[in-house]
């Protein structure tokens, strides 16, 4: 029996996000103290270069949804594969504060061609019905990249970050560049539909037209549904990032060993593999506004009990809540903008609602390492946190039905 092509391309782009999410995103905790070590920054200072990979949400996400929906998802990929494995390169080198940010800014560049915004639109073009299903094994990638840090740990422990960050991006470069050559941009190119169809009685689109539709971008923008989207988003990653970026440190305050704390920052993104690929499923059968909801629930019981895990059986409770929520909140987000806004201009959408999220992205890792400069503890900022996702779950209350052409 034929594999749809969809299918070998989801598996691609699973590789390529596996890879960028354990170098890019979950490995660099491990980086955090012995930086800090060795130029004596301080942990705001170090916290606003880990926060910089977050333009490819920002600044870029907008650019590079037109682009994606423009030049399709491949020439991004392998441009960005390329200036990624240069700026871990670069980043080994550096011996100052204004090296160390010029080269997270490249990084957040490369980024953009490999991460979240590219990925989605390449998998929302070749499925429909099983959008989710395809959606969550992507988002899996992410998550399953977890499995890489402690290597990267290892290799930091062992031959030193700067030698490690070498490995890094030769790395990507062997891994991403030959994938890219995997992706195709629309199936009607090929004389298929979403989801595995043929084109019946007629030709193939050479441009890719044939069944586009959806809200226009200037449409999707002056709805309701966009702007609940994009300010839920920014509260989510807001706090992704934050936890992600200070799981190790914040472990580490509270005496926990460097190796358990590692461990704790593999399971976080190794777990969230379960509600990535469970939600998307589970979206897929029921109404996904209402999944949406409960993984925001899981999310903010999740970050109030890992204000507490100085009792350390608790940190059982908070990785199976917060990695589920982390998961499926990922998953989700792909999954609705697909349902609710339609496919034509699926790219730029998400490019927006992403590059509106960036805020948060950048503002979180930032400030909780103010709030550990300043008050020694990061309790506070995590109970901010916890109610400030209820916040966004208020909002995902408010979601109206969504817009059903294709």
């Amino acid at each position: 029996m034929t594999v749809f092509y969809g299918w070998w391309m989801v598996a691609a782009c699973f590789a390529i996000a596996l890879y960028v999410g354990g170098a890019l995103f979950y490995g660099f905790t491990g980086f955090f103290e012995p930086i800090v070590r060795e130029f004596g920054w301080s942990y705001t200072q170090v916290s606003v270069a880990f926060s910089l990979r977050g333009l490819e949400m920002g600044i870029l996400a907008p650019i590079t949804g037109i682009l994606v929906d423009r030049f399709g998802s491949k020439k991004l990929i392998l441009a960005g594969a390329s200036i990624i494995g240069l700026a871990l390169i670069l980043l080994s080198f550096t011996h100052s504060l204004v090296m160390f940010y010029t080269a997270f800014v490249l990084m957040a560049i490369g980024t953009s061609g490999c991460a979240t915004t590219v990925l989605m639109t390449a998998v929302a073009h070749w499925f429909r019905k099983n959008a989710g299903k395809a959606m969550g094994i992507v988002t899996c990638g992410f998550g399953a990249g977890g499995v890489l840090v402690p290597l990267i740990v290892w290799l930091i422990d062992h031959y030193g970050w700067r030698t490690s960050l070498i490995v890094l991006g030769l790395s990507m470069w062997a891994l991403g560049i030959p994938l890219s050559f995997f992706i195709r941009h629309k199936p009607e190119q090929y004389g298929y539909l979403p989801d595995g169809g043929k084109m019946a009685d007629q030709e193939a689109d050479p441009a890719g037209h044939e069944t586009d539709k959806g809200l226009p971008l200037r449409e999707a923008i002056r709805g309701r549904n966009f702007w609940i989207m994009g300010i839920a988003e920014t509260i989510r990653l807001m706090i992704n990032m934050a936890i992600i970026t200070h799981v190790m440190p914040y472990l580490s305050s509270l005496g926990i060993s460097r190796s358990s704390a590692a461990l704790v920052a593999t399971a976080v993104p190794v777990m969230s593999v379960a509600g990535r690929l469970g939600f998307g499923w589970v979206a897929d059968l029921f109404d996904k506004k209402r999944v949406m909801v409960v993984t925001y629930c899981a999310f903010s019981l999740g970050i109030l009990v890992f204000s507490y895990v100085n009792f350390r059986w608790l940190l059982i409770p908070f990785l199976l809540l917060f990695a589920a929520a982390l998961g499926g909140g990922i998953s989700l987000r792909s999954v609705i903008i697909r349902e609710y806004f339609g496919r034509a201009s699926f790219g730029k959408v998400l490019g927006m609602i992403v590059g509106m999220a960036a805020i948060g992205s950048v503002m979180g890792p930032t400030a909780a390492g103010w709030t550990f400069d300043h008050m020694g503890t990061y309790r506070p900022i995590w109970l901010f946190f916890a109610g400030t996702s209820l916040v966004a779950l208020i909002l995902i209350l408010y979601l109206r039905p969504p817009h059903k052409s294709d």
